[in-house]
Order: structure tokens, then C-alpha cells, then sequence
């Protein structure tokens, strides 16, 4: 369930007719809901059924011959589903009828968000509205008519002007501040959110989350040079922060918008007795004037400052860079660059005014900024496995996280990371770590001739 460019252009009710007023109808029908719903199932799918479908009153849709075996079972456990799709046809209704519970898949969610996404033939929105006669139809059948249901409380409506620092300031909020305990258990250890690098087949993602935070610091220079002042930009719980400062006396700034997190990375840096080297800040990066710094680590943060602010956003970095100074980008990108649909469900719930930006672009624009780019590395197939120890730690600590967080978004971390692997195993999504330096004014770049300082 991935946002794209289509997202964004339809309205929840452009060009449909509206549902008829906003009394729950009694069914019409004799028939069971799968018998009711199977055209309906079938168009959404291309014709072709790959999994098991089953339904409140439970009768089910058995998959065709030849489907995927194993893909366990989409449950269908209200009417409301029904009623959601005709207010927001397609991916919002869907998403919002997940999150409530009235969806569900049981099985292995990632072969069922496979399959599902081999079935239907492109673009869910775009589906949806053209299967809405055949939902309305269905949903008068079934008694499934009336006024639209009020969204699940986990879906984020932020305010303001899109990427201005108050409204950043929200997204970052809704989707960090839900708990500390929260991220430890879907994290684990390392409290690291953005992809792990693995050596091999037995590395763990403890071990994993150090490597990448090596790789970095080495290709930043870092083991080159004790006691450089490093920046950490969208720092988390201080991860790279600890590894740069322990590891490599780096003296660093780290910076977030998340409360919940500064106080965390805070705590972690006074227990690790690094409060000396490490600074921990709740501020922007827009904010960042009239200071110098020998190296930049931005993880995981780009994706939420957009392609308006992309300019502005490596000039500024630029000018914080001492001469040969250098810049490691790693953040997740796809194909041709998108802009995260407020109509998706990841838009809604997970990374409200996210966007993807084709690698392409990214390079394009360190460039024009200043930057002298040398080297680019697609990290996809970790990042892959990486959500997949993820959704481990979450499905083994299901009650507790439900205890925490509840059911909703205890259901959205589970789709959106097991979608996100998918997207990862197919090429929909990539991740990047493009390095940039600043030349000095007589062109040194104080790197190092080959990579072979920081492969391995």
C-alpha cells in the first residue's frame, strides 16, 4: 500500500456519486456475503482470487486453482469495510478499515501482501473508483449503507503550510512520539531505525545496526581523524552519535525534532558517560547557523524534507561543512521520485507529507549545492531484511506492544513495515547512501584514493 503521484490528485469523492443518506439499511438478500461480494473481490483483483477470502457472516472466497498456496486468509469482519470503500474507495478505505480492525490478514502477512499485489492490476485509488458501482450495489445488498465512519484515531491530519517548520515539527510527532518502550521493542537493542547492513547470512541486527554505523563513520572520515566535530541530523534515540563518539572520539551535535526521542538520546549519552563529546539538541536543521563541522550524518531524515526544500536543504548543509568536509545522505528513494499521497495509507498513517526522491535527484542537487559527489551505494536488499527483524520483534511482542500503543497502531506498524519489505524485494523502493565533500578552494578533497577505507 504504497502512496504515489495518483494519490494526491483524487479526491475522497471527485467524480462518484454519493452514497445514499446516512441510515444503515437492512440486507436485501438471501445470499451469503461471499456470494454478494465476489464480483466485487474480483474486480479489485483483476478477475483472479490468489488467497482466501472470508466474511462476517462466515462464508468465504476460496482461492482460484493454480493460486498462491500458503498466502493464509484476508478476513473481512464487519460490514463496515463495505462502507468504508464507498467514502474513500480504494487504499484509504481499505487502510482505515485495517487499522480499525475490521480487516485483517491471518497468515504470513508478507506473502499475502505479495500475491495481493501481483493480483491487482496497478494503482489501488484508481481501482477503487472504478469499482465503486460494484461496491455500491454490494453494499445495498448487505445492508452496509450510510454515513461515513469516523477515521481511526491513528491517522495523522497535520496543519499548516506543507514542510514549514511547525507543521514538520507535527509529522515528525506523529509518527516518533508514541513511546520509547514502543521503539524498543520493535528495534530492539541498537535503537536504530533505518536500515542495518549485513557482512553475512548469521549476522544478527545488533550486529547489523554496528556495521552501518562503521560504514558510515569511515566513508564520513572519521577513523581518519579523532576529535571531528560530527553533525547527526535526525539523530533517533543517539545511536550514531554513541558509535561515532566511543568508537572514534568524535565530538558531536546531534539533532531531532522528536521530544520524546532527544530525551531518550539524552539519557543514553549521560549513561554511556559521553555527555562531554555529545550534545543533544531538539531543533531543526533550518536553525543551524554560524557553525562549522567536519562531517554530516544524515540517516533516515531526508525523506521527510522534500523535494521543495531539497535545495535549500544541501545548500545549508554545505555551508555548515569546513573545506574537504564531508556528506553521507542515506535515505530511501524510488524510481522516478514520488510524493506521498495524502489519500495512501502510509500518507495517513505512518510518514504524513513524506516524500521519495529518485536517487537521480538527490545527486543532482548535492551537486548544484557544492558538493562533489563520490560515491552512491543502493543498500535495498538490507533494508529488506532489516523490516523483516522488525516485523519479528513486533509479531513476538505483539501483547505488549498492543498493551503500549493499542491495537491500531500496534495493526499499522505491522502493515506498513511488511509492505515496505515487499517494496524493498521487488525495486518499487530503494535506499541510497550517496557521499559528497567539499573541495577545498584549490580542489583538495582529502579522500582517500579508493573505497578500500571503508568497504569491508
Amino acid at each position: 500500500m504504497r502512496g504515489d503521484n495518483a494519490s494526491r490528485s483524487v479526491g475522497v469523492r471527485q467524480g462518484r456519486p454519493d452514497p445514499p443518506p446516512d441510515v444503515l439499511r437492512a440486507p436485501t438478500t438471501s445470499r451469503s456475503v461471499a456470494a454478494a461480494l465476489e464480483p466485487l473481490v474480483r474486480q479489485l483483483l483483476g478477475g483472479r482470487v490468489p488467497l482466501r477470502f472470508e466474511f462476517w457472516d462466515g462464508s468465504a472466497i476460496e482461492p482460484d486453482n493454480g493460486a498462491s498456496v500458503g498466502a493464509g486468509t484476508v478476513r473481512l469482519r464487519s460490514p463496515d469495510v463495505l462502507r468504508r470503500l464507498l467514502w474513500a474507495p480504494g487504499e484509504l478505505g481499505l487502510a482505515r478499515s485495517f487499522v480499525a480492525g475490521e480487516l485483517e490478514f491471518d497468515g504470513d502477512i508478507f506473502m499475502a501482501i505479495r500475491v495481493l499485489h501481483k493480483a491487482a492490476p496497478g494503482d489501488l485509488l484508481r481501482i477503487g473508483t472504478r469499482a465503486f458501482p460494484a461496491a455500491l450495489s454490494a453494499a445495498r445488498e448487505l445492508g452496509a449503507v450510510g454515513a461515513p465512519l469516523p477515521p481511526p484515531a491513528e491517522e495523522a491530519h497535520p496543519a499548516g503550510r506543507r514542510h514549514s517548520t511547525r507543521r514538520d515539527a507535527q509529522a515528525v510527532s506523529h509518527h516518533y512520539d508514541v513511546g520509547n518502550e514502543f521503539y524498543e521493542l520493535i528495534l530492539g537493542p541498537s535503537m536504530t531505525y533505518s536500515c542495518a547492513r549485513f557482512l553475512d547470512e548469521s549476522t544478527s541486527l545488533l550486529d547489523a545496526q554496528h556495521a552501518k554505523h562503521e560504514l558510515v563513520s569511515r566513508k564520513l572520515g572519521l577513523d581518519h581523524k579523532p576529535g571531528a566535530r560530527l553533525l547527526d541530523i535526525g539523530c533517533g534515540w543517539g545511536s550514531m552519535a554513541l558509535h561515532a563518539a566511543s568508537h572514534h572520539d568524535a565530538s558531536v551535535v546531534a539533532i531531532t525534532l522528536s521530544a520524546a526521542q532527544a530525551d531518550y538520546a539524552r539519557e543514553r549519552v549521560g549513561r554511556a558517560g559521553l555527555s562531554e563529546q555529545i550534545e543533544v539538541r531538539l531543533q531543526d536543521y533550518r536553525a543551524l547557523r554560524y557553525e562549522q563541522f567536519d562531517a554530516i550524518s544524515s540517516i533516515g531524515m531526508f525523506e521527510h524534507v522534500g523535494s521543495s526544500q531539497m535545495a535549500s536543504y544541501f545548500e545549508r548543509l554545505h555551508q555548515l561543512l569546513v573545506p574537504t568536509g564531508r556528506l553521507l545522505n542515506h535515505a530511501i528513494s524510488t524510481p522516478g521520485g514520488t510524493r506521498i499521497g495524502r489519500h495512501s495509507f502510509i500518507g495517513r498513517y505512518v510518514f504524513p507529507d513524506g516524500e521519495l526522491i529518485d536517487v537521480g535527484e538527490i545527486v543532482l542537487a548535492m551537486q548544484r549545492a557544492g558538493f562533489e559527489v563520490r560515491d552512491v551505494e543502493s543498500l535495498r536488499e538490507h533494508y529488506s531484511r532489516t523490516l523483516r527483524a522488525w516485523v519479528a520483534n513486533l509479531e513476538a511482542h505483539w501483547s505488549e506492544v498492543v498493551a503500549l500503543v493499542g491495537p491500531g497502531r500496534a495493526r499499522v506498524w505491522r502493515l506498513y513495515m511488511a509492505a515496505s519489505a515487499s517494496g524493498f524485494d521487488d525495486g518499487g523502493l530503494g535506499v541510497h547512501q550517496v557521499l559528497g565533500v567539499v573541495p577545498s578552494a584549490d580542489g583538495l578533497s582529502g579522500m582517500a584514493a579508493t573505497r578500500h577505507d571503508w568497504e569491508g
